[in-house]
């Protein structure tokens, strides 16, 4: 057994299990790992940091452990030209890192590609999975996300909060993986105000913040009072036509508008929640694992609402701009998502 099956008791200090997804998961190797002989790990992103977002949180997971794991860390930033991925998940395969770590869609076919050739190598493919009866990938963790549970809340919220009746979405790209997000939330959304209007818009990019900002702005001038982006970098640009516009937002990823806050505090003020996905603690409790010989490879573990691997933002900004008993309705929904008598559609399953 496993990893990650409740993050919230990970914190506390209790060992979590997650579903077998594979019948070949094997536990990873017990190693003695110390300060002076620390676990290796590169981060390839396909992207950059600075995404307030996804990569970032990352990031801040590998920070983490560094600060309270033996591991030393190496991010490799591949930047947004697709001819350089493949090559710089390649090179740090070959570099003599005991795991490599990658994620999304766009990583998955050089991770199933490589984890044969490198059978003493350890990849974690985060927010995506390779076929396991397809490729011998014994030595890959895949990890996914159910984030339509948490979706939903925001949506629920969102329709609540909504003075015109008119939210918009925009998505990066139609995969699972981003379009669960929007599943959730419609549903959540239609559960508050089953006559709610919701838009919709393809930005076909993760990293065109401009059109970002054209798509959001289209979408306010038909009468949205709420952007969701679920779009990467481009949705940094839907957030500042927000922020211009003087309506609200919910964010994606992360807390987004805690890591707006200090740098741009009247961005951080139009986010009244954020959806996240907590890669970054995910991928900090996959190595933990990995370093205890409690972590299983060559599985797929799908983590959502009850093991508190996605959720919603509850910061200052959503104590200020969501009425109390719109809180207290999305916390008892919640409570029923967790125990199962609120079904959730999911593209993930």
């Amino acid at each position: 057994m496993s990893l990650i099956s409740n993050l919230g008791k990970a914190a506390a200090g209790i060992l979590l299990t997650a579903s077998m997804m594979a019948s070949t998961a094997i536990p990873a190797a017990a190693q003695e790992y110390t300060k002076d002989n620390p676990l290796k790990v590169a981060l390839v992103l396909h992207g950059t940091l600075g995404d307030k977002s996804f990569f970032d949180d990352a990031a801040a997971g590998m920070k983490k452990a560094e600060a309270e794991l033996p591991v030393t860390v190496k991010i490799i930033e591949a930047g947004y030209d697709r001819s350089k991925w493949e090559p710089a998940l390649a090179d740090a395969t070959d570099s003599g890192y005991d795991v490599v770590i990658a994620g999304t869609f766009d990583m998955t076919g050089y991770i199933a590609a490589l984890a044969p050739q490198y059978p003493d190598v350890k990849f974690i493919d985060f927010d995506d999975t390779p076929d396991f009866t397809a490729c011998d990938c014994k030595n890959v963790l895949g990890v996914q996300y159910t984030t339509s549970s948490a979706g939903y809340l925001a949506g629920y919220a969102a329709a609540k909060l909504s003075k015109s009746g008119i939210l918009g979405t925009i998505i990066g790209m139609e995969f699972p993986t981003v379009t669960d997000f929007k599943t959730g939330f419609d549903q959540g959304a239609k559960a508050a105000n089953p006559s709610i209007q919701i838009l919709n818009a393809v930005a076909g990019t993760f990293n065109d913040p401009a059109k970002g900002k054209e798509i959001a702005l289209a979408q306010i001038n038909q009468g949205a009072d709420i952007i969701f982006p679920i779009a990467g970098g481009t949705g940094i640009g839907a957030l500042q036509a927000v922020k211009d516009a003087d309506k609200l937002a919910v964010g994606v990823d992360s807390d987004q508008a805690t890591i707006f806050a200090a740098t741009d505090p009247a961005q951080a003020d139009v986010i009244f929640t954020s959806v996240e996905k907590k890669v970054g603690e995910s991928l900090y409790l996959a190595l933990k694992g990995t370093i205890d010989g409690t972590q299983a490879y060559g599985q797929r573990v799908l983590l959502g609402l009850k093991d508190n691997a996605v959720g919603i933002s509850k910061n200052a900004y959503y104590e200020k701009l969501v009425p109390a008993d719109v809180r207290a309705e999305v916390d008892a929904l919640a409570a029923k998502i967790a125990s199962g008598e609120i079904v959730v559609a999911s593209d993930m399953e």
